[in-house]
């Protein structure tokens, strides 16, 4: 792996440079862990989730081909990008279908003609979404640690990497994080009650 990073490291401060015979080596390389980090969130999501791996990953790579203004650093930074990407085209597709369960601008039906509507994984995504823009607010690393390590299945190494941070602050801002999100989460959910 150390080579492929290496090389994948190369191949992004070469795409940098302009040089755009480094992007068609650069995908097969990366194509693997991107299908691998949309495969693990994926997995996580309810079943029968309309999304598939290969759809989300095809996004993800669309959106990162536009991604001119970025100067890429490194792998880890690669993967942190696409983390943010993928959490930014899961939320997008959850509130999309959030907006579609709420009729998606049709006449309302009165509440007895409605049929039974279930709960799905959508309105967790969007307001865990939403409680990582507050964290962000007053903590912006420690929400982007929730990102990559939830959203990307980056690894504590890589993320400290991306971060220029140890594993062990990592390690802290995740576990803080968490209390931090659940505790807003479990608010959030008390309110609406």
């Amino acid at each position: 792996m150390a080579t492929t990073t290496h090389e994948i490291t190369q191949l992004l401060l070469a795409w940098n440079a302009g040089d755009e015979t480094a992007l068609d080596q650069l995908i097969p390389l990366v194509y693997q862990e991107l299908h691998r980090m949309a495969g693990q969130y994926l997995h996580k999501e309810r079943a029968g989730h309309t999304l598939q791996t290969t759809a989300l990953v095809n996004e993800v790579y669309l959106k990162l081909i536009d991604a001119q203004q970025v100067r890429w650093q490194n792998r880890a930074h690669f993967l942190a990008i696409a983390a943010r990407l993928m959490r930014r085209i899961l939320v997008d597709y959850a509130r999309e279908r959030n907006y579609q369960k709420r009729g998606g601008g049709e006449l309302p039906i009165p509440l007895d003609d409605a049929p039974p509507v279930e709960c799905e994984l959508n309105e967790d995504l969007v307001a865990l979404d939403e409680a990582l823009h507050k964290l962000a607010e007053f903590d912006e690393r420690k929400s982007r640690v929730v990102e990559m390590r939830f959203f990307g299945g980056l690894t504590e190494e890589e993320i400290a990497e991306t971060l220029t941070v140890s594993p062990e602050t990592v390690r802290r801002d995740w576990r803080l994080a968490k209390s931090w999100l659940l505790r807003s989460l479990r608010e959030g959910a008390g309110n609406e009650a």
